[in-house]
């Protein structure tokens, strides 16, 4: 079949695998022209199939020579019916790192259920016996929880009504949005579903498994922007689930022994879920227009590449303060943050074009999905019911 993007607000419905595999292969690429990194050598991924998760399987497997065990949650496509984008990122993954003699398995379901950890921790005492490295990157919109409980995740203020612009990247719209306040089970549910409690879990039940080396490493991820986007990030429910994650990690480094846990806090990008909160989608697009002029910008495979190679295994893990890496360091770097906030103050819908990188942002929430790929003819008819090598 021919596939097109059918995109509905902030979600694609629709994913081209011969897209998402050139675009997998590109961030396979980069990381072999960047250099070996003397990292770890068996690394379990947990969000895998997209963004920062992906992105760290690519960098450990190719940048450190590692195997890799892979968690997502993804529907394979049919004659009929396209796949996730994580499914057909997934399929090209195994297909690369298999082609280059690298071990790499999938397993396909829910992170948070005790099954699939179970199923992992089998897997591993099977064909590594240990793992020293374990990423959590999960993005998930709702949690189930062991007693049947279902907790989902909002975007809200935990303080009064904040009312700020946004935009709408595929229309070229500003608008006024109004964000109203979380109630107090709002904010808890979403720091069940957004917080540290599944990742202790896995490290938890990792250990009690005896499957994580001594000296292993675990990283979950994170971020704080600037001030303008406070009230409905860092000082909204998600934000309060950013700040458990990152109390989460000094728990699992002082109760759970061998073992050290970090937090990183990455640059602001274009995701699935950052397409959905109000406000940041326009502060994103000026912020790739003010750091691609100052030669700044990266996008997901350069930032965890820079986290393996520089801030995690470049000579000593590179903290700052709070014991938080801080991937955002240029982001935040006060020269782009002065430009930014002059541009916001001045942006309206006559001058889009002239102060953000509306195109760079609609280009990049494209290629989430296997669109806007170089050299892959999209009027070509694709398959699209592929398979994951493991999972066959």
């Amino acid at each position: 079949m021919t596939v097109k993007p059918k995109i509905r607000g902030f979600i694609c419905t629709t994913a081209h695998p011969e897209g998402c595999r050139k675009i997998v292969k590109e961030q396979i690429d980069y990381v072999k022209g960047a250099g070996k990194v003397n990292g770890p050598k068996k690394v379990l991924v947990i969000g895998a199939s997209m963004g920062y998760g992906l992105a760290s399987r690519i960098s450990a497997a190719f940048g450190c020579g590692a195997s890799t065990i892979g968690v997502i949650f993804d529907k394979q496509g049919s004659e009929s019916k396209t796949a996730s984008a994580g499914w057909y990122n997934t399929a090209a993954f195994e297909e690369f790192a298999h082609a280059d003699g690298l071990y790499a398995k999938t397993i396909n379901g829910d992170a948070f259920s005790a099954d699939i950890k179970n199923q992992v921790i089998d897997l591993i005492k099977k064909d590594w016996g240990k793992a020293d490295m374990v990423v959590y990157s999960l993005a998930a919109p709702r949690r189930t929880c062991a007693d049947g409980t279902v907790y989902s995740s909002v975007l809200k203020t935990t303080g009064g009504d904040y009312t700020n612009r946004t935009i709408d990247v595929k229309n070229r719209k500003l608008s006024e949005v109004t964000i109203t306040p979380a109630t107090e089970d709002e904010v808890t549910a979403t720091i069940k579903v957004m917080g540290g409690e599944d990742w202790k879990e896995w490290i938890s039940a990792m250990k009690a498994a005896d499957v994580l080396e001594d000296g292993a490493v675990t990283v979950a991820y994170s971020y704080i922007g600037p001030e303008v986007t406070h009230p409905i990030y860092m000082d909204g429910s998600i934000g309060q689930a950013k700040k458990h994650l990152a109390a989460t990690a000094k728990e699992i480094s002082a109760e759970i022994s061998g073992v050290s846990a970090y937090v990183s806090v990455n640059k602001a990008l274009v995701t699935q879920s950052s397409s959905a909160i109000p406000v940041v989608p326009l502060y994103i697009s000026i912020l790739f227009k003010v750091m691609k002029e100052m030669n700044l910008h990266e996008g997901c495979i350069e930032q965890m590449y820079r986290l393996f190679a520089e801030k995690l295994f470049g000579g000593g893990v590179k903290v700052d303060g709070e014991g938080l890496i801080r991937l955002d360091d240029l982001e935040m770097r006060e020269d782009v943050q002065k430009n930014v906030m002059a541009l916001w103050d001045k942006i309206n819908e006559e001058n889009l074009g002239e102060c953000a990188d509306l195109d760079g942002y609609e280009r990049d929430f494209n290629r989430l999905f296997g669109f806007d790929a170089e050299g892959v003819d999209y009027e070509a008819d694709v398959k699209t019911d592929g398979g994951i090598d493991s999972l066959k």
